[in-house]
């Protein structure tokens, strides 16, 4: 067995001026694990300062998306649809040289982000993350794409633990209003004259997309077809234990279809909040179930508003949800 290192006790290491410039409130920039530590300790970062940041960078945020307008959409967004893309308004405006700023659900070749020749900025959503907190992590992106140079894409690197996030840059008040696209066209202004590499990106990731459609009757619900049979991804930003109570009184009481030929199959877990999800039939198209869904919004209304505690038959469907629920984060 290896010795274990004797411990010391030392004293908490003192800011100097240098250090003290670089973060005064004691929040330093992100330095290699092995380099001298900002505060000036003569340790190394990840010896001394570097193990709080580590904690802050790999703790998981569970709902990264709450406080942002359309939370439930950004979840669909990250897990569900294909291609899509949306405008973002910034807190402060758009800087000199940005005329818009886009996110984006994929981007060629996996980029985070691309700022194009014209200065506009596409932001990537469906990318891999260094830390527990995407909403840091694409905050960090956006910022840096904001001030890279038109026509490049943006490298992954691992967000500054006291980075801001999206809460903090995105307009609180502005519209998040998703456009759910066909291919992926949109990453390019002229797809004729793309080059060799984004061209043959385009078409692989043109192939594998799923056809989606945004339903418009009610909020954050997404049908897509698929060989065998098409499905109803509901987004909903109820309470998860309070939801599954009322989709299990529904589910009892032969209320939690979408008409004839469909049926309520479970649920998706995703960045804290709960995805139901329904079977249709080949042939029942987006517009079939616009009626329907929101005729179910009512009854679910209904419910969630009960208070009585759960039948026998209640608690039965509702062990039957639980049971072929799904995490996806």
């Amino acid at each position: 067995m290896a010795k274990k290192r004797p411990q010391t006790k030392a004293k908490r290491p003192q800011l100097t001026d240098g250090a003290r410039a670089a973060g005064a409130d004691g929040n330093f920039p992100v330095v290699g694990a092995r380099e001298p530590c900002p505060c000036g300790s003569g340790r190394r970062y990840k010896a001394c300062h570097g193990r709080a940041a580590a904690h802050a960078v790999t703790e998981l945020v569970h709902r990264p998306f709450e406080g942002l307008p359309g939370e439930c959409d950004w979840v669909a967004l990250r897990e569900l649809v294909p291609a899509a893309t949306v405008e973002l308004p910034l807190k402060d405006g758009l800087p000199d040289g940005v005329p818009s700023v886009t996110l984006a659900t994929v981007l060629p070749m996996a980029w985070p982000a691309l700022r194009r020749e014209d200065g506009s900025v596409l932001l990537g959503l469906q990318n891999d993350t260094s830390s527990g907190d995407i909403s840091r992590d694409l905050a960090d992106t956006l910022r840096r794409a904001l001030v890279a140079d038109p026509g490049s894409p943006v490298q992954a690197r691992r967000a500054p633990a006291d980075g801001p996030r999206l809460q903090d840059l995105l307009d609180p008040e502005g519209a998040f209003e998703p456009v759910v696209h066909s291919g992926f066209e949109f990453w390019v202004p002229d797809p004729e004259n793309a080059t060799p590499e984004v061209a043959a990106s385009l078409e692989r990731a043109n192939s594998a997309a799923i056809p989606t459609v945004k339903l418009s009757g009610v909020d954050s619900a997404y049908w897509c077809e698929t060989p065998e049979k098409n499905h109803l991804r509901w987004v909903m930003p109820h309470s998860e234990e309070r939801l599954l109570d009322a989709l299990a009184r529904l589910h009892a009481a032969g209320r939690s279809s979408l008409g004839e030929g469909t049926r309520l199959v479970g649920s998706f877990r995703a960045h804290g909040l709960t995805v139901p999800v329904w079977d249709l039939p080949t042939g029942v198209g987006a517009e079939d179930v616009e009626k329907p869904a929101a005729e179910f919004a009512e009854r679910l209304a209904e419910a969630l508003a009960a208070d009585a505690p759960l039948t026998s038959d209640e608690r039965r469907a509702r062990g039957g949800l639980t049971n072929r629920q799904v995490t996806l984060s």
